[in-house]
């Protein structure tokens, strides 16, 4: 079993930016593939990025590459997603998640993760 806790959410004007993290306990979280995903309001929950376990690779949503940055911390079992350069359309509840059997063709889907974090609120004004 792992437990996600994000926090760093809020309101920022856009072109600001907002730094999120998750920490995990649990199992070992050094073999899991953490993931960011986000949900507005009215859509489907969607991917934004993903780590490998040993934070070499990293994957992104086409519209955040270049503006977001994921990263990880075995030792202090957390991951960050830096947003820089937000827009409106960034708006949404982001969400930590993990699970350790995922590969580069799943961890994309939603219903690929088994752990979950309760969210963070990220508010972009225009």
């Amino acid at each position: 079993q792992v437990q996600l806790v994000e926090s760093g959410g809020g309101l920022v004007q856009a072109g600001g930016s907002l730094r999120l993290s998750c920490a995990a306990s649990g199992r070992t979280f050094s073999s899991y593939v953490m993931a960011w995903f986000r949900q507005a309001p009215g859509k489907e929950r969607e991917f934004v990025a993903a780590i490998s376990w040993s934070g070499v690779t990293t994957y992104y949503k086409d519209s955040v590459k270049g503006r977001f940055t994921i990263s990880r911390d075995n030792a202090k079992n957390t991951v960050a997603l830096q947003m820089n350069s937000l827009k409106p359309e960034d708006t949404a509840i982001y969400y930590c998640a993990s699970d350790e059997t995922l590969t580069t063709a799943t961890m994309r889907r939603v219903f690929e993760y088994a752990y979950w974090g309760q969210g963070t609120q990220v508010t972009v004004s225009s």
